[in-house]
């Protein structure tokens, strides 16, 4: 590699913003980008993640140029971040593999919406979780799918 390769290679830089309007800075970032031909890579706005907007450039005064006087950014925060730090963001595990049998979920859609459950079983294959409702005056299993459920309490490991 020449040093004018070497010295091409992009960092990624955090831009803190008012929680809500990581969407919005992105947008015009890329504007702004797009119209000045700055040599920014990628825009990273992760759901998972309020109040920050990562940006992939050669240098931190170009993400300087770029977020300069932009509405709803706070500031630039101060040196490199690594990729290890936002590659969690970035990758989205589904939720079957978070769940275990006995955490306690809310059922979040579905004629059961807003009800507290245990899990009794779950089938990765089909991305179901058989549940107890918490809340019925019996114990009636039911089914469904692993996308409608939030864990409320993981289940306590025994030692």
């Amino acid at each position: 590699m020449s040093a004018d390769e070497e010295s091409a290679t992009t960092s990624i830089f955090a831009v803190r913003t008012t929680a809500g309007q990581e969407r919005n800075v992105a947008n015009l970032i890329a504007v702004r980008i797009s119209s000045t031909s700055l040599p920014i890579k990628a825009i990273l706005v992760p759901e998972m993640l309020k109040g920050y907007v990562f940006v992939e450039a050669e240098g931190p005064h170009f993400v300087e140029e770029a977020i300069l006087g932009i509405k709803h950014v706070r500031s630039r925060v101060p040196g490199i971040v690594n990729f290890s730090e936002i590659e969690k963001y970035i990758v989205v595990k589904p939720i079957i593999e978070e769940l275990d049998v006995h955490d306690v979920v809310e059922i979040i859609s579905g004629p059961f919406k807003g009800m507290k459950a245990k899990i009794t079983r779950i089938d990765k294959t089909k991305s179901e979780v058989i549940l107890e409702l918490l809340e019925a005056t019996f114990t009636l299993p039911i089914t469904v799918h692993a996308d409608y459920v939030r864990v409320v309490e993981k289940a306590k490991v025994e030692t």
